[in-house]
């Protein structure tokens, strides 16, 4: 996992999934009403960094999506005025209850 900051100075631990999938875990500006008043320990962003969003080949074909796939998934264009939002804002209580979730799966194999 690479550990470095934004370009405003909060914490980024960039990492890919089993996927390969590009992943974060960020530091959010935003303040919360945890009477916390330092900007970065409110809350984070976790998820994937693109939703990558992709069609059957065969699917594409008929939406009028080139491809010479003949097999598979293939890319599908989003129009940039559109926003996948694919990670999630945790504030500080709901990221200690996911982590005393994933902890409990570490040991066990289960949730």
């Amino acid at each position: 996992m690479n550990i470095t900051t934004t370009h405003r100075g909060f914490g980024l631990v960039e990492f890919d999934d089993c996927n390969r999938v590009p992943c974060s875990l960020q530091q959010s500006s935003a303040i919360m009403d945890d009477n916390l008043d330092e900007p970065g320990s409110g809350a984070v962003w976790l998820g994937t960094d693109d939703a990558q969003p992709k069609v059957l080949w065969g699917d594409a074909l008929a939406m009028g999506i080139k491809t010479d796939a003949t097999s598979g998934w293939v890319p599908y264009p989003i129009p940039s005025q559109v926003l996948l939002s694919t990670r999630m804002h945790l504030n500080r209580k709901q990221v200690k209850e996911l982590v005393e979730h994933l902890n409990r799966w570490l040991e066990t194999g289960k949730l």
